[in-house]
């Protein structure tokens, strides 16, 4: 017991210690240890107290931020639970309630009234309610186990954990690793299952510069969304009922409208989603020569086939435009992520970190041969990457795939409980479930394409010693002369002879499934290959699963060395997914030479920008006319319209509609992407080219108040003016609106 409380009392020496020595812009820091941080937050800007930002005894700006869905963040910013977030966060939601008759996506949309708000199906947000460090009683449990046993240990003790802790209450709790599973942290949150789309700019703003501004400084996109949370008669979680009221929560953010400088103290406040900041030279090398080239061409196979088909009506446009934009999103992510970790040298910078290391671990039998073993895992599993990431990437990447795989299991358990009528019933409701929603994307020219160019690729880029018999076999049987014409006539006759593909036969079978006829269809016959744990078993052994063990043993024991070969340096933890703090400066930056980038970007840019009737580049109407008569009101500065600024905040995949707050803690704008110049951040931080990309919270109001006319939405907001408070004694008093 002694050893385990000096590992805790360890750890946390090196957690909360000398903060002043960190870069302020780098570091994705836990809110409940964010008092260490403060003489630095102080000296750059910050008014508050560490109290505000994070606190479990009263509201804090902690219980205005929300986990949107599991994949972005939002913030409430009225008394009402109205959030603000980003569009591409709210795109599916949005897309989803478009109709060529009702196109909310093209046209925007703004509720007038608490009833004209829209139900959003499977849509959640949650609160975070407290934070706690239950490294000790993991480490208790840990105590004698072989290392085979860790993980299993792991996932054990951590559902004890989060059990007692939501025991009697309907919070849900997660127990999270940091520092490569050297400390473990519990994570209890308020989960609310009733969220409503209130608000929306059309998608030629919220999606303004497409693809190719995608990822770049300067930018020009209103990238936001409007939702709202429900509860019950008590405020508390509640499904979606017509008799919810909206959620009062305990805390919102104040807006402010007073303008930015360069310097200005900046946060952003989110859950950002999965950093790898200590990989190590060999995953570098593999990201840039293996795994990233290949998610790349397979996702653009996927955004070709399906650019041709939505060009062709809207009705197409529509039904596939979110999946389209979240595939496109990473596809250029992968590609910068790749050239930047080249420019910046990131491998030989690894490289020479590993070297320092190596000589200094060189005493500690322990540390001594890290690097070693990480060299030998990795030339183990490197020529079987490309192989698997074809899997996640490419094989399962067919929707249909996974439906026949569930569609075989559900039915092998509807004949183990034939008399069950009931429990049949409800299988084939699911059943239809699924396909439904899988119908609302499936387009069969596309489909049928991606399934064969894939199949086409994988062939000649996975090594022929690893190909697996059943494509073997299909190859041979559907043999054209090239792979290309082959995996093509191969789809051809799955299409025509499997009643398991097109979602109206699908649908057929379900009524009356059979598992003669499903064991003798074509699809299944396929998709029988992949299910992932017999396909990685069958095509790996135990090569993947070796290699997975052995990276998480030399990642903990590195972790646990570099904390020791830095003390007297605050680390920060990787980001997964779970509440953090990023502070720093709006900041401009010069990425070559002779060229320096503004803080802002502005309206006037924007419309240099605009092109009529262009798929990245067209504005809507309402926005023309506004810009024409410089309609800005007292959202403008200097005569025009900021719409985004940059800061050195540090964020990555999942602060996606994070708020921008102030050392006021105001809010000022809504964090939606990173920089070019910087996409090797999830690997390694750049201070001089490491830039986070805004909307200026000014914007948003613009559009929400000249374009969209939603007075409603505005008087609900706490806006704060740049005009100096008014004596009491010199107030008029006003008759509102």
């Amino acid at each position: 017991m002694k050893r385990l409380n000096y590992i805790v009392a360890f750890l946390l020496a090196f957690v909360l210690g000398f903060a002043n020595l960190v870069k302020a812009d780098e570091g994705m820091w836990l809110p409940m240890l964010i008092g260490k941080n403060y003489d630095q937050m102080k000296k750059q800007g910050f008014k508050l107290t560490p109290e505000d930002l994070y606190s479990v005894n009263k509201a804090s700006i902690k219980d205005a931020i929300v986990s949107f869905g599991g994949f972005c963040t939002g913030e409430i910013i009225s008394k009402n639970g109205l959030i603000l977030t980003n569009h591409h966060c709210g795109y599916d939601a949005v897309a989803s309630n478009s109709t060529v008759e009702n196109n909310i996506l093209d046209n925007g949309f703004y509720a007038m009234s608490n009833q004209e708000e829209k139900p959003i199906q499977g849509l959640f947000v949650r609160f975070l309610v407290r934070m706690e460090d239950v490294t000790p009683k993991v480490l208790a449990a840990l105590n004698g186990v072989e290392e085979k046993n860790r993980a299993a240990k792991i996932a054990e003790i951590s559902k004890t954990i989060t059990t007692d802790a939501t025991a009697g209450t309907t919070l849900e709790a997660d127990v999270r690793d940091v520092y490569k599973a050297n400390q473990f942290l519990l994570f209890v949150y308020e989960r609310f299952n009733d969220v409503r789309l209130v608000g929306t700019p059309p998608q030629s703003i919220g999606k303004f510069g497409g693809d190719t501004d995608n990822w770049e400084w300067p930018r020009h996109t209103g990238d936001f969304s409007l939702f709202r949370v429900y509860a019950d008669q008590n405020n508390k979680s509640a499904t979606y009922a017509p008799s919810n009221k909206p959620y009062t929560p305990k805390k919102s953010l104040p807006i402010s409208i007073k303008g930015l400088k360069n310097g200005d103290f900046s946060i952003v406040y989110g859950f950002p989603g999965r950093t790898d900041r200590y990989l190590t030279s060999y995953g570098v090398q593999m990201a840039v020569e293996k795994t990233n080239p290949t998610i790349v061409k397979l996702r653009d196979i996927r955004l070709k086939a399906w650019k041709e088909e939505m060009d062709k009506s809207d009705d197409t446009r529509l039904a596939l435009s979110s999946i389209h934009a979240n595939i496109a999103n990473y596809w250029k992510y992968f590609i910068g992520q790749t050239e930047q970790l080249k420019r910046l040298r990131i491998f030989e910078e690894k490289q020479k970190q590993e070297n320092e290391f190596s000589q200094w671990a060189a005493s500690t039998p322990e540390n001594a041969s890290l690097m070693i073993q990480y060299k030998n895992a990795y030339s183990a599993f490197e020529p079987y990457a490309v192989h698997f990431t074809y899997l996640n990437e490419g094989l399962l990447a067919t929707p249909w795939v996974r439906n026949v795989s569930q569609l075989g299991n559900t039915i092998k358990a509807m004949n183990a409980r034939k008399d069950d009528a009931a429990y049949i019933s409800q299988l084939k409701q699911n059943l239809n479930a699924t396909v439904n929603a899988y119908e609302k994307t499936y387009n069969e020219i596309a489909d049928k394409k991606i399934f064969a160019q894939i199949l086409s690729s994988f062939y000649n880029d996975v090594p022929k010693s690893q190909h697996p018999k059943f494509i073997t076999l299909i190859a041979e049987d559907f043999w054209k002369g090239t792979a290309e014409s082959t995996f093509q006539n191969y789809a051809e006759n799955l299409w025509k002879n499997s009643k398991l593909i097109e979602p109206a036969s699908m649908r057929k079978f379900i009524d009356n499934p059979s598992i003669e006829d499903l064991q003798n269809d074509p699809a299944y016959k396929y998709a029988v290959n992949l299910n992932p744990q017999d396909y990685i078993k069958n095509n790996f052994g135990t090569l993947y699963s070796q290699f997975q063990a052995e990276k998480n043993r030399l990642d903990n024991l590195y972790l646990k060395a570099l904390l020791s070969k830095n003390k007297g340096a605050l680390i920060y933890p990787d980001a997964n997914s779970t509440m953090r703090i990023s502070y720093g400066q709006i900041q401009n930056y010069s990425p070559k030479d002779g060229i320096t980038y503004n803080i802002t970007t502005t309206i006037d840019g924007m419309m240099a920008k605009y092109q009529p009737g262009d798929d990245e580049f067209d504005l809507p109407q309402s926005l023309i006319d506004a810009y024409a008569k410089r309609d800005f009101r007292q959202y403008a500065e200097n005569g025009t319209l900021n719409v985004g600024f940059i800061s050195n905040n540090d964020i990555t995949g999942g602060n996606s509609g994070s708020p921008v707050i102030n050392g006021n803690g105001e809010l000022i704008g809504v964090a939606f992407d990173g920089n070019w110049e910087a996409m090797s951040g999830d690997i390694a931080f750049d201070k001089e080219y490491k830039r986070t990309i805004s909307l200026d919270i000014r914007f948003v109001l613009w559009c929400i108040d000249v374009l969209g006319g939603a007075k409603n939405i505005i008087n609900e907001l706490d806006i704060r003016t740049n005009q100096l408070p008014v004596p009491k004694d010199k107030l008029i008093m006003k008759k509102t609106e």
